[in-house]
């Protein structure tokens, strides 16, 4: 059985769509300390690196996988993002890390190095594009604010860093959901079959990356929701670099809306539960503000575990990227991964599912407000609140880190514009 996964482009459950077609032969490939470089140059451009764009994967179990990114970027959306860069004369260079879960600054120095090479293979002067999806933007974030506070890294040549769907304020994971994967971990991890499952998804939750992206973590059933240390660690480092890089230009998007309108998923509701063989009127509900008792976990035969937060905000249905999931069963989402482990652990799911909730808050991707505060999660977004220089949001809450026409043009758009 395959884990289930965070991925830079959605979650990736069991089934037929975990797999993807073969990317097509890149024209050079990179080997970094760290990671790979998979370069395809633009048909104008004779096989030369003439006008690079650096796009960055994001978090996810292991290395990169060049067939998954590819069909992120050219296959599973409505927009060849790849096509559409290559038109207007644009090399692409494809960056991947040999650990998705690792420190988002360890992986910055793969960026870094990725950077420097783009530099030295390039031909002319043209400035580069630098960015990435998800995680992939924290990661070439730091990379450029450190090139340009280190004095022994040389400049990095880039007059715009773009962020897609990018959680530059903070992830969310229902608290609930981490809950119930620890307790599965703890109770069944050392099983056949499904434990190796459970393992790595509660490893996924609590691997460097994780902890330093989410905006609440927990590391066990019963810890009080919070900022990891790891997350102030990183953000303390990302401001002694200045916060962000400053001698450029700033662009990013969401694949939530600027509106203000939420996804309709109610707080305080029951998301999922369960009945059966190893699992005993067991649910998670969705988060509200105020003190909650977001989740009751029982193993037949134990005693029940109550999951309680006290402060959060009404998370789960604000306006952003959504966590969607490719299952076996149909798309699906945070609380619908629920519900698939529930059934791989052999209990009755009540077929009321609250599938999905926000992952990205549409104030995170565009760096517009701080999403603990209930009402700037709700507010609309204008320019004014953006720490970017310019920002586009989607037209409806839609899967995190979705290609789409809207607002993958717009980028390329942008990059024409600037040169």
């Amino acid at each position: 059985m395959s884990a289930p996964v965070v991925d830079v482009w959605g979650p990736v459950a069991p089934g037929p769509r975990a797999s993807f077609p073969p990317a097509p032969e890149p024209h050079d490939e990179w080997p970094l300390p760290g990671g790979t470089a998979w370069v395809y140059y633009s048909p104008l451009n004779r096989r030369q690196l003439i006008r690079p764009v650096i796009l960055s994967d994001g978090f996810s179990v292991g290395s990169s996988n060049l067939d998954q990114l590819w069909n992120g970027l050219e296959e599973n959306g409505d927009y060849r993002f790849v096509s559409e860069l290559h038109a207007t004369g644009r090399d692409v260079i494809i960056l991947g890390y040999d650990d998705r879960t690792a420190s988002i600054t360890d992986n910055a120095d793969t960026a870094i190095d990725c950077i420097r090479r783009a530099i030295a293979e390039r031909v002319g002067r043209a400035k580069l594009t630098v960015g990435g999806f998800s995680m992939g933007g924290l990661v070439t974030r730091y990379a450029l604010a450190k090139m340009e506070q280190d004095p022994e890294l040389p400049d990095h040549e880039t007059d715009i860093y773009l962020s897609y769907d990018t959680p530059h304020n903070g992830a969310w994971l229902p608290i609930s959901l981490q809950a119930f994967t620890h307790f599965a971990t703890d109770n069944w991890g050392d099983t056949d079959g499904l434990g190796p499952v459970l393992r790595q998804f509660s490893g996924l939750l609590n691997s460097p990356a994780a902890k330093q992206m989410a905006r609440w973590h927990i590391e066990k059933v019963g810890d009080t929701p919070k900022e990891a240390p790891e997350r102030v660690t990183f953000l303390q480092a990302l401001d002694e670099l200045g916060g962000w890089p400053r001698n450029l230009r700033k662009i990013g998007v969401a694949n939530g809306v600027d509106t203000g309108t939420g996804n309709g998923v109610k707080a305080d509701a029951t998301a999922v539960k369960c009945n059966g063989a190893t699992l005993n009127d067991t649910w998670l509900k969705t988060q509200a503000q105020g003190e909650q008792v977001v989740a009751r976990l029982q193993k037949t035969g134990e005693q029940p575990t109550s999951v309680r937060t006290n402060g959060l905000p009404d998370i789960d249905g604000a306006p952003g990227g959504l966590f969607t999931l490719a299952s076996p069963t149909g798309d699906t989402g945070s609380f619908g991964l629920a519900a698939l482990l529930m059934a791989l652990l052999g209990n009755t799911v009540d077929p009321d599912v609250i599938s999905t909730s926000c992952f990205i808050p549409s104030i995170s991707a565009a760096a517009a407000g701080d999403i603990n505060d209930p009402k700037a999660l709700y507010r609309p977004i204008t320019p004014d609140h953006s720490e970017l220089d310019a920002f586009a949001c989607a037209g409806r809450n839609e899967g995190h880190t979705t290609m789409t026409e809207e607002l993958g043009a717009w980028i390329v758009n942008e990059i024409v514009a600037t040169g």
